[in-house]
């Protein structure tokens, strides 16, 4: 597959991350899955690429579940999937809703499309305690435990 012609940037890593939250746009939802399911770090939107002597460095995509958000998440994983970003594994995707209550059709086929291009799909529903301010972290969703479970078995 060839590289789509624009993309997130690049950026070599120091250090190794249990895993990196990877938002593939602004509002994602990283920041919130970071103090909700802790263990990961915060890719900042670049490609996390290990210097020589690191290892594969194993990221999260994380994007909302609006049109633009998904998008966003496409063009990543076909970044990924081009090859484009050397030393990283893509462990999955996680689908932070953007609104309460159940995707319309449109967004529900596309979120299955962009699912079809990563190891896994995780989906974090709309959380109206973080919206009115509550920490992350007081009200942990049942599919977030689930997330952090699966990140640090893959990751031990």
């Amino acid at each position: 597959m060839d590289a789509p012609p624009q993309g997130l940037p690049l950026r070599s890593v120091q250090r190794p991350a249990r895993w990196w939250w990877l938002g593939c746009h602004g509002g994602a939802g990283v920041t919130s899955l970071s103090a909700a399911a802790p263990g990961g770090t915060d890719a900042f939107r670049y490609w996390p690429l290990p210097v020589a002597g690191l290892p594969l460095q194993r990221v999260v995509l994380v994007a909302r579940s609006n049109a633009a958000g998904l998008q966003a998440a496409q063009l990543a994983a076909r970044q990924w999937a081009s090859g484009a970003v050397p030393g990283v594994q893509v462990e999955g995707l996680v689908v932070v809703a953007d609104s309460p209550g159940r995707l319309p059709a449109p967004l529900r086929d596309l979120s299955r499309l962009v699912s079809g291009g990563v190891p896994r799909t995780w989906t974090v529903p709309w959380m109206e305690a973080w919206r009115l301010g509550e920490p992350p972290a007081a009200t942990v969703p049942r599919e977030l435990a689930g997330l952090a479970r699966d990140l640090l078995a893959l990751t031990e």
